[in-house]
């Protein structure tokens, strides 16, 4: 079959560029043609069977380069005629939603004012959102957690039968062949850190929304006794500047390591003590799943839609809205100083990871495209 992969932009460390990439070389792997339409591509060729098709557009206000980007893909999808349309970012023409993100119009109304929804961007991101969500459409859609499902239809009506919530998939291979002790000392040796070192790890770009800022003041919180071995290590694409005069404010700036996006976060996750992910909202978040599986104690904020994994393995400490940053800075600080606690927090999130990886296909994703595909072919009457 001809699968046609829609994102508007790819960089190699975001979740969902990371999701799509990992289905798109399944899909491949299983003998199908692939092509990825993109606005933007950034990392290396996706690898063999894959074709990268790049469409970009430039200037105007960002709604606007992406009615443009939509116009260019259609076009081109108009002329090449796969078999099959799975998105990852919300547009009309779509056979297939992954649904990445939150739902659009929830947070427009729950976090924007009134005058925000008489915007030209409000009006156009709401269009695509609900040419994919629209009780009269046909759209299929991944869901990431069963949560957003009820979200989406008490905005749009969506009928049960077009959602499939998934099981989350678990980077097993990712972490096989790593030696925890040998991790543990190139983690420590890479950044000048003292054999004793405790170090805290965060993982994600746009470090306000995924709670740096939170995890520098429950580290200036700290007691001292805990503090003077104790090191937040953040990983990710953002602008550090306003971390670093925050860490200095608080007088933790020996305390914080900044480094940008990498390949290598699953050797650091096994070379690091915790993960702390308070952010300020997550549709999933990968990488708690990513941290659960590598045998990482997790502190969490409960808006993550992962969050209800980490709670259910009893892999860590999930924060409860609304967020308090006392309650952080205790979190942190019971978590760090108990040892044995994040030696059992650790093994059940493995322990967890491990049984959803024997009960999942490996390939779940790219099984399901197979069956919609089949089911549309049926609708048109082909064979």
């Amino acid at each position: 079959m001809k699968l046609a992969f829609v994102i508007f932009k790819y960089f190699p460390y975001g979740g969902a560029q990371r999701d799509m990439l990992r289905i798109a070389r399944d899909c491949a792997a299983r003998g199908h043609e692939v092509r990825i339409y993109t606005g933007q591509w950034r990392g290396d060729p996706p690898g063999e069977g894959i074709e990268v098709v790049l469409l970009p557009v430039s200037g105007g206000l960002n709604h606007r380069r992406h009615r443009r980007l939509i116009d260019a893909i259609t076009a081109r999808l108009r002329a090449d005629e796969p078999d099959l349309v799975v998105g990852f970012n919300r547009m009309p023409g779509l056979d297939v939603y992954y649904a990445a993100d939150p739902c659009f119009i929830e947070r427009a109304h729950a976090e924007r004012g009134w005058l925000y929804r008489l915007t030209g961007r409000y009006r156009f991101f709401a269009a695509c959102e609900r040419a994919v969500m629209g009780r009269e459409g046909s759209c299929h859609i991944l869901l990431l957690t069963a949560r957003e499902r009820s979200i989406y239809q008490r905005w749009y009506h969506t009928p049960d039968g077009r959602f499939h919530v998934l099981l989350p998939n678990i980077p097993l291979d990712d972490f096989s062949g790593i030696d925890r002790s040998e991790a543990r000392d190139a983690v420590r040796a890479e950044f000048g850190l003292p054999d004793s070192a405790t170090v805290i790890l965060m993982v994600g770009s746009a470090f306000v929304r995924k709670g740096l800022d939170r995890a520098i003041r429950a580290v200036a919180a700290l007691p001292r006794s805990l503090r003077t071995d104790t090191w937040l290590l953040a990983v990710g694409e953002d602008r550090p500047n306003a971390m670093v005069a925050l860490a200095q404010r608080l007088g933790v700036e020996d305390r914080l390591i900044l480094t940008s996006g990498r390949s290598d976060v699953p050797r650091l996750m096994m070379g690091s003590d915790l993960l702390v992910h308070a952010a300020r909202s997550e549709l999933a978040g990968l990488v708690l799943i990513e941290a659960m599986t590598a045998g990482l104690p997790v502190l969490v904020t409960d808006v993550c839609g992962y969050a209800e994994h980490v709670a259910a393995a009893g892999a860590g400490l999930v924060l409860p809205s609304p967020f308090d940053q006392r309650q952080m800075d205790q979190a942190l600080a019971r978590m760090l100083a108990s040892p044995q606690e994040r030696a059992q927090w650790g093994e059940a999130g493995r322990r967890y990871t491990a049984d959803i990886a024997a009960r999942r296909s490996p390939t779940l994703e790219a099984e399901l495209l197979e069956e919609i595909a089949r089911e549309k072919r049926k609708g048109r009457g082909r064979d």
